[in-house]
């Protein structure tokens, strides 16, 4: 499972035009993606204080779009997809709201 996180709004209108396209799938080429062990680092790098986000669950075996595993600048590999998100591919969306501080601590 990998896993992306979006705005309600973004996710909303994913869905009514029949698939998900993130502002960097133009501006980079791609549309960023964590481990699970990764997203709560780029929640807080990311994502600090943002109200009404939703956390999509990625089953990688049903995208219909190239995954690749790209290192970053710490040599770590994250997930990036190349092209849309089909929507089949999203197992589950649940609420990813911060703590009362404006970070996050954990998966839910």
């Amino acid at each position: 499972m990998i896993f992306h996180i979006t705005s309600r709004s973004h996710w909303q209108q994913a869905q009514s035009i029949g698939e998900y396209r993130a502002d960097s799938l133009t501006t980079e080429g791609f549309i960023h993606c964590s481990k699970a062990e990764q997203v709560i680092w780029v929640a807080n790098q990311f994502y600090r204080n943002s109200p009404d986000l939703v956390l999509l669950h990625i089953d990688p075996s049903k995208l219909t779009a190239e995954l690749r595993y790209d290192a970053i600048e710490t040599g770590e590999e994250f997930p990036h997809l190349y092209g849309a998100l089909n929507l089949d591919a999203v197992t589950q969306v649940i609420d990813f709201s911060p703590q009362p501080d404006g970070t996050f601590s954990e998966l839910s």
